[in-house]
């Protein structure tokens, strides 16, 4: 039997070496300040060139972002998009090494009506936001959420552009940018009298209370958690995509970072995305054609963030959100954060090899044709991952789904092909066709025909759509959006006879043959 009373007890507990003792692992000389993992112990020098490094050569790799190009960063007012708007910051600083050479501008989108928040307490934070971004000298532009009920349809269309080849494309940009600026670069940075003011739509006391309450009831008609975190992200995006378009930017940089990843890659896997992961989580997002978004903070990892913001006192702005104290199982997204960081804890390789796993994810190439594109999720934008045949697990997840089903609501049957409804209430021929009108949702009672809205999604949106009580409050540049391709989907199938295959024959008389 072992006696921890022998002479040996002292053996059984080695002495650990404090870290203030320990030299850094990098340069050999200077006592270490910080600890990023087991074994990786680095002084305040050493970390600070290696943390803009990875920034840098992130961007430098890719080769993505060209030489005078307009960049829109997304800024939440968070950490980690505060840390990427410090290096670009000092990225583009006139003794900086490998300087930046693209033009930024920043964006923030408010969601406090979202929280429920005052007028009051929403000004209070958009001036900390504008009195942040004003530190930079980069145009900026603040933008309520409710500006999202204002968007055209285009929105949703794709721009198709011409892929020339990378690597030429980029050294030609370099060159172009050196002869025009042999010297020096020029500054992004305008002075501050120049930076335009904010428009009137920026304002919260101006936007239209029924805009707000408009939005709050979209959001109130929807049950989880879950569904509300996805909706917002997508209304988001299309926000941000949107403004870049507008103000002239051609790429659209995003702060999320490695540990954000990670969860997004679980949580996205557990919300039936699996076809999207490696959009979702691949350094360049070209879904949206002429707006690529880019994640440069995407091998940071939070506690990274964390300490350089901490050592280099990097201001940034505390926001809550929709998630903001919220219990572990209140949705999907907040349960697979909570797994992984407590699991980061006690196996600190946790996020990288999550992260590291999807690195590899990987999409098939598609044509680049108009007519032959595939076609894109309503929602998300991404390729309908439903257009799959009758013997696949897709089709048996409906059948099941339509078994364990008892009973339709008014919210299913809109959803269904067969209905003559889209916001659930049945259209007569005294009130119907004005009641359609006015919800922007509904078919005519005249046609007959309902718009489709599930087989204009993916699985993951019809899933969210799913979880609202009523689609009536959806923006109406979404179902504009929709209806048009209902449309142009009928029209196709009545012509569809008349039209001719790659052989040259009709569909019909393919048939026949």
């Amino acid at each position: 039997m072992c006696q921890v009373d022998e002479e040996y007890n002292g053996l059984l507990e080695s002495p650990v070496a404090s870290s203030a003792t320990k030299k850094c692992n990098k340069c050999k000389e200077t006592t270490a300040a910080l600890v990023l993992k087991p074994g990786e112990s680095l002084c305040r020098g050493c970390f600070k060139e290696h943390f803009v490094h990875k920034f840098r050569a992130m961007l430098g790799k890719n080769r993505i972002i060209f030489p005078g190009e307009k960049v829109l960063l997304a800024v939440s007012g968070g950490s980690s998009s505060c840390a990427m708007l410090n290096q670009v910051q000092e990225g583009l600083g006139q003794n900086a090494h490998k300087k930046l050479r693209f033009k930024p501008g920043i964006v923030y989108i408010d969601e406090g009506c979202l929280l429920g928040q005052s007028t009051e307490k929403r000004q209070k934070t958009m001036a900390q936001i504008n009195s942040l971004f004003k530190m930079t000298g980069f145009p900026h532009h603040i933008i309520p959420l409710e500006m999202v009920l204002n968007l055209p349809p285009s929105v949703l269309e794709p721009v198709h552009l011409a892929t020339d080849d990378p690597a030429g494309s980029y050294k030609e940009a370099v060159d172009h940018f050196m002869q025009s600026s042999p010297v020096h670069s020029v500054d992004p940075r305008v002075d501050r009298s120049e930076l335009s003011a904010l428009t009137d739509a920026t304002n919260p006391q101006l936007i239209a209370e029924a805009q707000t309450q408009t939005l709050q009831e979209l959001f109130s008609r929807v049950k989880t958690l879950t569904a509300k975190e996805d909706l917002l992200h997508t209304l988001r995006r299309h926000l941000l995509v949107s403004t870049a378009r507008t103000e002239g930017y051609s790429k659209l940089m995003l702060g999320e970072n490695c540990t954000r990843l990670a969860v997004k890659l679980l949580a996205n896997i557990a919300l039936g995305r699996g076809a999207q992961l490696a959009v979702d989580t691949a350094f360049c997002d070209p879904r949206y054609g002429d707006i690529v978004a880019v994640k440069p903070m995407r091998d940071y990892t939070a506690k990274e963030i964390s300490l350089y913001n901490y050592m280099w006192n990097v201001p940034y702005v505390f926001i809550p959100s929709l998630e903001t104290k919220t219990a572990d199982k209140s949705s999907i997204q907040r349960l697979t954060e909570s797994f992984v960081v407590k699991l980061q804890v006690d196996f600190p390789s946790t996020v990288s090899t999550i992260y590291r796993t999807g690195e590899k994810l990987q999409t098939a190439s598609v044509t680049e044709d108009i007519e032959r594109a595939p076609l894109k999720c309503l929602f998300c934008m991404c390729t309908l991952d439903t257009a799959l045949g009758e013997t696949s697990a897709f089709q048996a997840t409906l059948i099941s789904e339509q078994l364990s089903n008892v009973g339709t609501t008014p919210m299913q049957a809109s959803l269904r092909p067969d209905t003559q409804t889209k916001c659930g209430a049945p259209c007569d021929q005294q009130d119907g066709e004005e009641h359609c009108q006015a919800q922007a949702v509904c078919c005519s009672h005249k046609g007959g025909d309902s718009m489709n809205l599930e087989s204009l999604l993916c699985y993951s949106c019809q899933q969210t759509v799913k979880d609202m009580t009523s689609v009536e409050f959806l923006p109406q540049y979404i179902m504009s959006e929709a209806q048009r391709r209902n449309r142009r989907s009928q029209i196709r199938h009545e012509i569809s006879e008349f039209l001719l295959t790659e052989d040259g024959d009709s569909p019909s008389i393919k048939a026949d043959s």
